[in-house]
């Protein structure tokens, strides 16, 4: 049988800001939530998750700062004014790329 992939990557920074919009959050704690509210299905490594945090603070989406935590230092991440702006446009993207897949995918014309 055919399995059809998709390459999800790509979604992983407005994930993270939508995440964050509902208040700092360290990476697991994002990855979680993630995987949770995909019921799975969405399930991104420390290898693609991290980079993607690091990109979006470099890029000043999100800043971070270290809190200790049950005696480990964690690095929390919060979303910032140009992260909100920025997620507004992405949601707006994402749903006009949604309806337009499957507007395809319901034979419209």
């Amino acid at each position: 049988m055919y399995k059809l992939s998709m390459n999800l990557k790509g979604s992983l920074p407005a994930l993270i800001l939508q995440t964050l919009s509902f208040g700092s959050s360290h990476g697991y704690e994002i990855a979680s939530r993630i995987k949770r509210q995909s019921e799975g299905v969405l399930d991104f490594k420390e290898g693609t998750l991290y980079p993607a945090l690091h990109t979006l603070e470099r890029d000043g989406l999100v800043s971070s700062h270290e809190e200790i935590e049950n005696g480990r230092i964690r690095r929390y991440y919060k979303l910032t004014e140009k992260g909100t702006k920025t997620l507004v446009k992405e949601r707006a993207e994402w749903t006009r790329y949604a309806n337009a897949i499957g507007g395809i995918l319901k034979g419209a014309s």
